[in-house]
C-alpha cells in the first residue's frame, strides 16, 4: 500500500524473514500490519522461486510503502543506520 509520503505517516508494521543454510535462501517470512496480505502475496512468490537475502538486498525499494522494510532490513546482529554490529 502507499501511504500519505511524509515522515511519519507510515503505520507500524513488524517482520521477520527466515533464512537457511550459507546462501541465505528465503524460508519463511513473517508480517503483521497494514497491508501485510498483499506485500506476502509478492514474497510467497520470490520463495518459491529460491530467493535469497542476497535477491532482496539487490532490490529496489519501493518509497513510501509496506514492502519496502523487507528489502532493505539489515544483516543479522548488524544495526541499520551504521552497518556496525550491535
Amino acid at each position: 500500500p502507499f501511504y500519505k509520503g511524509h515522515p511519519g505517516s507510515k503505520p507500524i508494521t513488524k517482520y521477520k524473514l527466515i533464512c537457511q543454510g550459507p546462501t541465505e535462501r528465503v524460508v519463511g517470512l513473517h508480517m503483521i500490519g497494514m497491508g501485510s496480505d498483499e506485500v506476502l502475496q509478492g514474497f510467497a512468490v520470490a520463495m518459491k522461486m529460491g530467493a535469497t537475502k542476497a535477491d532482496l538486498d539487490r532490490c529496489i525499494a519501493i518509497h513510501p510503502t509496506a514492502a519496502e522494510e523487507m528489502v532493505t532490513l539489515a544483516p543479522w546482529g548488524m544495526s541499520p543506520s551504521s552497518g556496525s554490529k550491535q
